[in-house]
């Protein structure tokens, strides 16, 4: 189950995207006080920063999210059945949405857990700084993202970024792993999309050539094959088979 300390840690892998690179000396997220009055140090000014950037990537949160995670790959395949089916709008976006999430929470529950453990609970307690739990919370999804992303595309940010050619996986910045992880991810299921595509097209073909030979062409091959499609789809259990193979590629 999705526990709701997932989602304070979701909340706070979010705040790393506002803070620079090299900034320790103040606490990353400040304590918010409701008042207006002004600055008389810097240490004000800094403050009042980052309540922005903290109000700013909130509002852009569900989009960060979507991106670091398994969401994009779990959406477009569905999306690719769906079509693949010729159901037009048959399941729902809703309902396509919330599997995808629902799915996304199944699969980011261990590396969530780990970050939880190791980062949240021991910040909590006292035990180590915010700088160190943030660090701790981010590094298990970016070894999620690692494994899902390929190396050329990881490259070809590296190259881009004219960045200096990283020794190990700790130098890759976090802005640099994440496009390289979208765009993997988005060949991924168009890999996986054209495998369900396949016996799709096969019994609109045959569907068709049927309707050709007895003169029906008139009649839209899509309208007969439909039913068809849908009772392929069931009798192989095509959501076990489905969900079952899109999660074990994320193993």
């Amino acid at each position: 189950m999705f526990k709701q300390q997932h989602v304070v840690l979701l909340v706070i892998l979010l705040m790393l995207f506002v803070v620079p690179a090299g900034v320790s000396a103040a606490p990353l997220i400040p304590n918010i006080n409701i008042g207006v009055s002004s600055a008389d140090n810097p240490q004000d000014v800094a403050v009042s920063l980052q309540v922005l950037g903290v109000l700013t990537v909130l509002s852009i949160a569900p989009s960060i999210l979507i991106m670091t995670t398994s969401f994009v790959r779990v959406m477009v395949v569905l999306s690719f059945l769906r079509n693949a089916l010729g159901t037009q709008n048959m399941p729902p976006n809703q309902v396509v949405v919330a599997l995808s999430l629902f799915l996304t929470f199944f699969i980011m529950s261990p590396y969530l857990t780990q970050a939880n453990d190791n980062g949240l609970q021991p910040y909590l307690a006292g035990k180590i700084t915010q700088e160190k739990a943030l660090t701790e919370v981010v590094n298990p999804i970016r070894e999620f993202m690692f494994k899902q992303t390929r190396e050329s595309d990881l490259a070809l940010f590296v190259n881009l970024s004219q960045a200096p050619r990283p020794d190990s996986q700790s130098e890759v910045s976090t802005f640099t792993l994440i496009p390289a992880f979208v765009i993997s991810e988005l060949k991924t299921a168009f890999q996986i999309g054209f495998m369900i595509y396949i016996p799709f097209i096969v019994i609109d073909m045959i569907v068709a050539s049927v309707l050709m030979s007895m003169g029906m062409m008139m009649l839209p091959p899509t309208m007969i094959s439909l039913p068809f499609k849908i009772l392929l789809f069931v009798m192989v259990d095509g959501w076990h088979l489905l969900i079952q193979s899109l999660i074990s590629t994320f193993k």
